[in-house]
């Protein structure tokens, strides 16, 4: 088992490049496969979520090649409906593939996907969705076994804005026989990555980003080289820590619009932050100001994947915030970690009070998920003394070289077996 060790107090200053979303990059695999033709997907992060789903791909028949930071998907060859439960059950990301495989192959069998476990996180919205557009649906033993004989476009409306549900119904109802309406879409920038990639590959999209999508099917598809949108849940870990441990910090790749909210909850902590074009800069003094509420909610409001992180700085600022979470019900589970370092944290069902201390001191971690591991490592970049973190497989399914990266900005930290 790998650890990192980390040195608090250490000011961060440099550059950091974002790499490409892991929330694109999963659901444009999942794309992949609906057409026959090669397609290159440019500068994919080495991320254990995307080599997961690459050995899903593998399994239904694709070839998946790594070219330094590109990877090219074959899929001529695929010819397997059926997930193997080892990788859904490992990779919550797996649903996305209904809706490309039923589009493939009109059938599809897949167990209930896993991922970190933050709570509840059922599909019915997906399924739902599914069955508007003809789709035979029985669920047995664990598994989800789909079916049908054509995929008709229809009008369907979800009640939540599911980010999954909605890419689900575009990959379904891409090649589907008329035209599909979906209201009360998600709107999160991988949303319009994802249209952008199907309109590359020749398909008619239109809406993503706002509350309606709307989708002419088309017969083929065809191949695609493609560049996807940086990941502003990365680039704002990066800001965050900046401004945990005070310095001067340059992001590029990541436009500022899609991480707007938390730019204005770092100015309220005090930070100067200067945009252009691609790059956001911050400059903090170390010395920090609670926010007086953050609050999760769907894109364009303040992201859940970057709750943990948030509330990781709110420990050591003066004041106290409330954070509260609205999408997951049990995402707090890293709070009893950052306690061990001093935090002063109380957690009522889905909120959460901080009150700020001086500084917090360092501790023996565990990282119990993706975001809640990032939180982790930026507490201890900011505390005082020694931190170790175990667990690293939750960090290395959405972060790549996180301790090279952020070493090279000036941090104090190591991994070791």
């Amino acid at each position: 088992m790998e650890k990192l060790i980390i040195e608090g107090g250490r000011r961060l200053t440099g550059v950091i490049r974002a790499e490409a979303a892991k929330n694109s990059v999963l659901p444009l695999f999942s794309a992949s496969i609906l057409t026959d033709r090669q397609v290159v997907i440019r500068g994919v992060p080495a991320i254990t979520d995307v080599l997961c789903m690459a050995k899903i791909l593998r399994e239904l028949g694709a070839s998946v090649r790594f070219c330094g930071g590109d990877v090219v998907i074959e899929s001529a060859d695929a010819c397997c409906h059926e997930i193997p439960s080892s990788l859904t059950r490992e990779l919550r990301s797996s649903v996305f593939m209904l809706g490309a495989l039923l589009t493939r192959f009109r059938r599809a069998v897949i167990a209930y996907p896993g991922g970190c476990d933050i709570g509840l996180r059922p599909i019915d919205l997906h399924l739902s969705a599914l069955k508007r557009l003809g789709v035979c649906i029985r669920e047995r033993e664990g598994y989800i076994h789909c079916s049908c004989d054509v995929l008709r476009g229809a009008e369907i409306t979800l009640d939540f804005p599911s980010v999954g549900a909605t890419e689900n119904v575009m990959l379904a109802a891409v090649m589907a026989e008329g035209r599909t309406v979906l209201e009360g879409a998600a709107k999160e920038p991988e949303i319009v990555d994802l249209q952008r990639f199907l309109n590359a590959m020749g398909a008619k999209v239109r809406g993503a980003g706002g509350d309606i999508i709307e989708i002419e099917g088309v017969s083929t598809l065809h191949g695609a080289d493609f560049s996807p949108v940086a990941d502003r849940i990365e680039a704002g870990t990066y800001l965050i820590a900046c401004a945990v441990c005070g310095g001067e910090l340059e992001v590029e790749g990541v436009r500022a619009e899609n991480i707007r909210l938390l730019l204005h909850k770092l100015r309220e902590n005090g930070c100067k932050i200067h945009t252009k074009n691609d790059k956001i800069r911050i400059e903090s003094s170390g010395r920090l100001r609670c926010n007086r509420r953050i609050e999760t909610m769907p894109f364009p409001g303040f992201p859940t994947d970057l709750q943990a992180q948030m509330t990781a700085l709110n420990c050591a600022a003066r004041g106290s915030a409330l954070i509260v979470e609205n999408l997951f019900e049990t995402r707090f589970k890293y709070v009893p970690e950052l306690q061990k370092m001093g935090a002063d944290i109380e957690v009522r069902g889905r909120s959460a009070i901080v009150r700020g201390i001086p500084r917090l001191h360092g501790a023996s971690l565990t990282a119990c998920d993706l975001r809640g591991g990032a939180a982790l490592v930026v507490a201890a970049l900011g505390a005082e003394g020694v931190s170790e973190v175990t667990e690293l497989s939750h960090i290395d399914r959405g972060y790549a070289d996180l301790a090279g990266k952020l070493s090279r900005i000036g941090a104090s930290l190591r991994r070791v077996p």
